[in-house]
């Protein structure tokens, strides 16, 4: 099967799959929660964390399959090569990363967006940036295995490679384009497939979808450039964690302003605003330099 095919069929999947199970999650934990503060808490979640957490769980459960379809046979093929002599690519995508959406911040603060607290407990800070550190540091190497090594991988097989890493991009775009809707009265067993769309409802609003959609896109881009450039993934899940270190920070050390300009500075997740477009195209050109490009076939190879 061509690899959009199998793309198509496994997301359908996941989605479907999770949206039904969503339910039937929901009416689980709530039975369980008269039995302890920790599921009474889990039972007040928005069910749209319900979805995601079971279209997470499906997407886990079929991952393995889903790259082995894809023609994936071992973790080198997942871009995945022997750590010795990378992690100074790891370490410079950290940073670009970081500084990427540090950028943004410090554009947000001198332009009065929101104001930055640094006056925190040091055990509060201790807390926050090991949290961070470890979501950024899981979220960046699942989904860099996913849909880079995975799925772009794939992808450059059966197309030129710029034309897949726009593709890549788009569909790592659109996955990341989700809405957070309330809740619904009720819990049926058809409640999955509403919050789904609701959740899908974003792609109607030109002013949501320009130019934030764009951006995750080019960032998905960016991604998949770091990974053809280097023949490996260690740049992209460096990159791709400073990125995510910041989105988890941010709510903790920067406090938004009632009235700014959103549609330019963009909301906490950073990167719907028109500045976020000026500071990945100040990325893109220090990708020009770093990641260098190393013999990325060969060096994958020969390891």
């Amino acid at each position: 099967m061509r690899p959009l095919g199998l793309i198509f069929i496994f997301v359908t999947a996941v989605f479907l799959g999770g949206a039904l199970l969503a339910p039937w999650l929901h009416a689980l934990v709530a039975s369980l929660a008269p039995y302890g503060a920790e599921f009474q808490k889990m039972a007040d979640q928005p069910f749209h964390r319900y979805v995601n957490r079971c279209v997470l769980l499906l997407t886990l459960a079929g991952l393995w399959p889903f790259l082995r379809g894809l023609g994936v046979r071992s973790w080198r093929d997942l871009g995945m090569v022997r750590p010795g002599g990378q992690w100074g690519r790891l370490g410079w995508g950290f940073m670009l990363g970081l500084g990427t959406l540090a950028l943004v911040v410090a554009g947000g603060a001198f332009g009065g967006a929101w104001r930055i607290s640094l006056d925190h407990p040091i055990q509060d800070w201790m807390t926050r940036l090991a949290t961070a550190a470890l979501s950024a540091g899981g979220v960046a190497l699942m989904e860099e295995l996913v849909f880079r090594g995975g799925i772009y991988g794939a992808l450059r097989k059966s197309m030129p490679w710029v034309v897949a890493v726009v593709v890549s991009g788009a569909f790592f775009g659109l996955l990341h384009f989700f809405r957070r809707p309330p809740s619904p009265s009720e819990i049926e067993w058809s409640s999955g497939l509403v919050i789904l769309g609701s959740m899908l409802g974003g792609f109607t609003d030109w002013n949501a979808l320009i130019p934030g959609f764009i951006n995750i896109t080019i960032v998905g881009m960016l991604l998949a450039w770091a990974y053809q450039r280097t023949g490996n993934l260690y740049f992209s899940i460096g990159l791709h964690a400073g990125l995510v270190f910041w989105l988890k920070l941010f709510g903790f050390v920067c406090t938004p302003e009632k009235t700014y300009n959103h549609a330019f500075w963009g909301t906490q997740t950073l990167t719907d605003g028109w500045f976020a477009v000026l500071a990945l195209m100040a990325a893109a050109l220090v990708m020009c330099w770093r990641p260098k490009p190393a013999q990325a076939a060969v060096e994958t190879k020969a390891q």
